[in-house]
């Protein structure tokens, strides 16, 4: 054997032996014991074996030079066993000048490998996955150099292509090898938008397939990768200066991609693989399969985050590569859109009529993906870890958004089991469409007045459809994130006039723009705040802007043509706020009179009551309001002191406890005692269970999503208000965190639908 340092350098020349061997004839056993023994000859090894991961989690030894060929597809390691199975743990290359002291090592007899000490192992990686371990090991002891480290994991970046191509081992041979994620999973995660659907997996912006591996012009190669790289740099430079179509992220997200794309040692990574002969497209795998396998291992959750953030940058890179910055939105029928995470104007660039599902890994109920999911009636499952290294594309996929759960690739009895489950819903849905036109009278005799949010123009198409009384909540702000500019007068007129138009006769709040916090447009300049949900966002963004909140005034105006006026204001913290507000609103009126432009034939401007400061100001704010309406989402967030946005608690606080209900009742009772009309307009709203303490409450209107008007008004039907009101009575006084238990059990003893 020769001397170890004395093989020529670089894997080129190895890599065309071993497509040489593989192209010519014999058993691919064979075949397979030629690509070892020629890694062996190229890397002055002793030993070169393969091993495969099978589906039960086992690694096979496929092939060897060096060691007894008895043991081949005889030795199996059992999952985290061995040298092997650290390596397959930790995704990472394991160098090592004396093996059988480490720790982990685990002797097999069968393979004769008793006189090697030193040993190199790298992981064959696939889509970020470990598919296989590569090893070498010789006899004397000695740690291999950084570039034995280096060509090592670039033969085994190939050989994991090879396999999952069918070129390494016949497809039989391969049946039981998990080249990609094949057992069914059921994976855990948070409710965002109720539902279910069963279809077949999508990746949201599903990486480019790289063709080309080898490539003999590095030169060539580096001045695309050059190319590529520029053009992502100023694509991520227009997403700050708000020329893009990528719209809803936040300013920080795109100072993270801004900071990666320069980052020199994304970018010399890069280079160094295709220095080594890789093709740009190559080396972009390679660096993504290293990053998955590396930092996704960290503990440090920003760490972890990060590589989340190259993922986007590794398949935007791809895509330039391949001359298309954009995105394709095209999909199956049945699709289940699997992605990180996604702002609303992603999710409407789909085909709605083929999208069924929605899965997230990160997110939160509040996010903008999860309302516009929840406006548009698509199942969504958010928070769900490790959900994109275990699906791939074209798997099936079940959506279980009634439990907050999804199963992936399920089985047979799992899949008919929800099939009937969608049935049983699809019978449920049109059992409400029944109750469309039924007034929603409790059943002694209260009216509750059951209102639609809205915010996006698919909404309009549907309110007729829902038997809702009206829009109890149209957020102006959609318009704007969805937008690549600011949207001008005539663009906001002609919106609130279709609204206005598609309602008819029934009424429509509207809000005035709630931006800032995480809602934040690229094209709006904006300082950068420690705690923008607590910072210069909804009204106070309109006090400070007046020429931006004037102009959505006047387009108001302008849109109802001597109509009625219902516009509100968010996020009113003080009683000389709501002032302001509404004097601007006078002065807008005025403004139009002097033209001879009709004023709105009632004009209505109310509040909404957000800030638990306003509880302990009702007297002064409900006699100059004309009416209000409570914000549970925000208004829970701000009296618990947990962001609804951050799922580390967003649980910690259950609104149907004694604090947030003795709050609503405080409003309530206010509101009733200075003849204000008020309603409640948050998610609380549309469960039929939380919309029944509401009832209980007092409460006489009641706006929600679409989805939930169904369900409350079955609710509503089968409710005996004085006999709920007086049994949550008896509850409040408790002194638990949440009485969510003790309500279900009154919902249940008073035979309650919900």
């Amino acid at each position: 054997m020769p001397t170890p340092g004395l093989a020529i350098r670089g894997p080129r020349s190895l890599l065309r032996q071993i497509r040489e061997a593989m192209a010519g004839v014999g058993p691919t056993q064979a075949k397979l014991n030629m690509v070892v023994r020629t890694i062996a000859v190229s890397m002055v090894a002793e030993v070169c074996t393969i091993y495969l991961r099978r589906a039960s989690g086992e690694m096979e030894l496929f092939a060897t030079e060096g060691l007894d060929p008895g043991a081949v597809h005889v030795t199996r390691l059992k999952a985290g066993e061995g040298l092997v199975g650290e390596i397959m743990r930790t995704g990472r290359p394991l160098n090592l000048s004396d093996a059988p002291s480490h720790p982990a090592f685990s002797y097999r007899p069968e393979t004769g490998e008793d006189p090697f000490h030193a040993m190199l192992g790298v992981p064959l990686l696939r889509g970020g996955r470990a598919i296989g371990v590569l090893v070498v090991q010789n006899r004397t002891s000695r740690i291999y150099a950084e570039d034995d480290v280096e060509d090592l994991q670039i033969i085994a970046m190939v050989l994991a292509e090879m396999v999952a191509a069918g070129d390494l081992l016949s497809r039989e041979e391969l049946k039981d090898v998990e080249i990609a994620p094949r057992r069914s999973e059921r994976l855990k995660g948070a409710k965002f938008a109720d539902g279910l659907a069963f279809g077949v997996a999508v990746l949201h912006e599903a990486p480019v397939a790289v063709g080309r591996l080898l490539s003999d012009d590095a030169a060539a190669e580096e001045a695309r990768l050059a190319a590529a790289i520029t053009g992502l740099q100023t694509q991520i430079e227009a997403m700050l200066d708000g020329h893009s179509g990528v719209l809803g992220a936040s300013y920080d997200v795109l100072e993270t991609y801004k900071m990666l794309a320069h980052s020199r040692s994304w970018n010399h990574s890069l280079q160094e693989a295709v220095h080594s002969g890789l093709t740009a497209e190559a080396a972009v795998e390679r660096v993504r399969s290293e990053h998955r396998a590396g930092i996704g291992q960290a503990r440090d959750p920003y760490l972890r985050e990060r590589v989340h953030d190259l993922e986007d940058l590794n398949d935007r890179l791809l895509r330039h590569l391949a001359g298309d910055g954009g995105k394709s939105r095209s999909l199956p029928d049945d699709a289940i859109l699997i992605a990180r995470n996604l702002g609303p104007a992603d999710l409407l660039e789909y085909d709605r009529t083929k999208l069924k599902g929605l899965l997230l890994e990160e997110g939160s109920s509040a996010s903008h993906a999860a309302i516009v999911a929840r406006a548009l009636q698509i199942p969504c499952v958010g928070r769900i870890a490790g959900l994109r290294d275990r699906v791939s594309e074209g798997d099936p996929v079940i959506v279980d958004a009634e439990i907050g759960e999804t199963y992936l690739r399920p089985r047979s009895d799992v899949v008919k089991a929800v099939t009937a489950r969608i049935k049983v819903r699809a019978e449920r849905r049109a059992g409400f469409a029944k109750l469309r036109d039924t007034p929603a009278f409790t059943r002694d005799g209260a009216k509750i007045a059951l209102l639609m949010n809205a915010g996006l123009a698919i909404d309009l198409d549907i309110l007729a459809e829902t038997g809702a009384e009206g829009i109890g909540l149209f957020r102006t702000e959609f318009q704007f994130m969805v937008s690549e500019d600011l949207p001008r007068f005539n663009a906001q007129a002609d919106l609130y006039g279709r609204v206005m138009n598609a309602a008819g006769a029934l009424p429509v709040t509207f809000r005035t723009l709630d931006l800032g916090g995480d809602k934040v447009l690229p094209y709006l300049q904006a300082e950068r705040e420690d705690n923008p949900a607590l910072g210069w966002r909804a009204v106070r963004m309109g006090l400070d802007r007046p020429a931006l909140l004037r102009m959505q005034l006047r387009a108001l105006i302008a849109a109802v043509a001597g109509r009625p006026l219902r516009v509100m204001f968010p996020l009113v913290a003080t009683v000389e706020e709501f002032r302001l507000a509404r004097a601007m609103v006078d002065r807008e009126v005025a403004w139009a009179l002097r033209r001879g432009r009709p004023a709105p034939s009632r004009l209505d401007v109310g509040t909404m009551i957000e800030a638990p400061s306003l509880l302990w100001h009702l007297d002064a704010l409900l006699p100059i309001a004309d009416f209000v309406s409570v914000g549970t989402n925000d208004l829970m967030q701000y009296l618990f002191a947990a962001d609804r946005g951050n799922p580390r608690v967003s649980d910690r606080y259950d609104p149907l406890s004694p604090p947030a209900l003795r709050a609503l009742k405080a409003i309530e009772e206010a509101c009733a005692r200075t003849a204000t009309p008020v309603s409640v307009c948050g998610e609380m709203a549309g469960r039929p269970l939380e919309a029944f303490a509401l009832v209980a409450l007092g409460f006489e209107a009641l706006s929600m999503p679409p989805a939930g008007i169904g369900p409350v008004k079955q609710m509503v039907l089968s409710c005996d208000r004085g006999a709920a009101s007086r049994g949550l009575d008896g509850l409040l006084a408790s002194s638990a965190g949440s009485i969510r238990q003790d309500i279900e059990a009154l919902a249940r003893k008073l035979y309650i639908a919900a």
